[in-house]
């Protein structure tokens, strides 16, 4: 797999566009949104950062190219492919380990197979109850039930920390919200969501040994920044 890459400086209002429907493939991210980096880390976990080309956009001063010419949606991420552009984060992991070569991040054991199906299902959820534990209250105890949840839900299989056992695209759906909310609890909350969660405090460490995740990893600073910016402006 290839390490060390130099990425690209994020494209703006100013920006030309990339010569779109040329043959290459790109996906289209930004470097702090949570949803484009599951796409991301599945592209390196694969190692197919020669083959698919980063093209990364500034979601505050976006070009108006993007939503004319590449996606309608004008959301992150997309990937352009064999001359066509497919959008939303899941499907792309699904479609980037289908199409393309490299390790999958698909179980195929069956029992693996239903148990992940049952936590997709509930990611919306977890996301949706993270971010609402920063809209009044006590967060960290409203945020409480959400990692209970992973808690519980990493001690199904024992053959592995990740949340089927072996790492697979159910960590790559959850680990880019928990990695923020953890800074963020760390560091405006000073509570720690690990605490009383050692499966949890276990699979974190375990996905910060795995490069494909670790490539991808957003500044705490900045994530701070734009949590207090976005949902911590009235606290």
């Amino acid at each position: 797999m290839a390490t060390g890459e130099v990425l690209p400086s994020p494209l703006t209002s100013t920006s030309d566009p990339p010569p779109i429907f040329d043959g290459t493939t790109r996906l289209y991210i930004s470097y702090v949104c949570p949803y484009a980096q599951r796409a991301w880390i599945t592209r390196n976990y694969k190692g197919l950062q020669d083959k698919i080309k980063l093209v990364p956009i500034d979601l505050q001063n976006r070009p108006a190219w993007y939503k004319e010419k590449v996606y309608p949606e004008n959301k992150v991420p997309s990937l352009e492919h064999t001359g066509k552009v497919l959008g939303e984060s899941l499907d792309l992991v699904k479609y980037l380990d289908a199409n393309f070569e490299g390790p999958s991040l698909f179980p195929s054991d069956p029992a693996k197979k239903e148990y992940g199906d049952q936590l997709i299902s509930h990611v919306d959820t977890f996301t949706k109850d993270l971010f609402s534990s920063l809209k009044g209250g006590d967060p960290v105890q409203q945020a409480s039930p959400a990692f209970d949840y992973l808690e519980n839900a990493l001690g199904k299989f024992d053959d592995g920390p990740f949340l089927l056992g072996q790492f697979s695209w159910v960590d790559v759906a959850y680990i880019p919200f928990v990695e923020r909310f953890q800074v963020v609890f760390s560091e405006v909350f000073k509570h720690d969501i690990t605490k009383g969660r050692p499966k949890l405090a276990a699979w974190i460490e375990e996905l910060n040994k795995i490069d494909a995740y670790t490539q991808t990893k957003v500044d705490p600073k900045e994530i701070v920044e734009i949590f207090k910016k976005k949902f911590l402006a009235q606290q």
